[in-house]
């Protein structure tokens, strides 16, 4: 039942959570995170640790996503699977055209963006739309999107890991927004 090479000891059977689109956005929510061809199960995982570190109000998976009950998301996630909206499995466009329709900014995280992290407006409601590791986001992906950011490198690292770039695109929004409603 445990499929790693040093399991922690324990095993638990769950029922699948699933959480349909209009549950999250008739929450009416802030911060969310969308993957799209997101393929390696450790990089959705720890997208959604980090999504749920920084306070992120749910994360949503394209179909051509990975699954979130592979083993190695589910431990990825260190249990923020169990406590974080994840709804998963919706084509990309109905993806971003509900969420632009619930009132979110559509924010592209990709190498190529004219505009940088800390140069854009996270004070409203928005999502990250983030996409596979070693082919970033498709160009109607990007296009569909208000503004393509990218987190900017000053050494001499080539990129950084999608996980990594998600959770600095989702701290800043976290402090905006958290600085924004008097939140320490």
């Amino acid at each position: 039942m445990g499929d790693a090479l040093v399991p922690q000891g324990i095993v638990a059977v769950c029922r699948p959570i699933d959480v349909p689109l209009h549950a999250v956005l008739d929450e009416g929510p802030r911060l969310l995170v969308i993957l799209t061809n997101v393929r390696d199960p450790g990089n959705a995982g720890t997208v959604i640790r980090g999504a749920d570190a920084a306070g992120a109000d749910a994360v949503l998976l394209s179909d051509s996503s990975v699954d979130i009950y592979n083993p190695k998301v589910v431990r990825s996630t260190v249990g923020s699977l169990f406590h974080l909206p994840i709804v998963a499995g919706v084509p990309i466009c109905l993806l971003l055209d509900r969420v632009r329709a619930a009132g979110l900014t559509l924010l592209a995280a990709d190498g190529c963006g004219q505009s940088l992290l800390g140069d854009v407006d996270l004070a409203g409601p928005h999502a990250w739309v983030m996409g596979n590791e070693a082919w970033g986001l498709d160009l109607d992906v990007r296009s569909a999107c208000d503004t393509v950011v990218r987190v900017p490198i000053y050494g001499k690292a080539e990129s950084l890991n999608l996980a990594m770039a998600a959770t600095l695109c989702l701290y800043q929004s976290a402090g905006v927004q958290r600085k924004r409603s008097g939140i320490r």
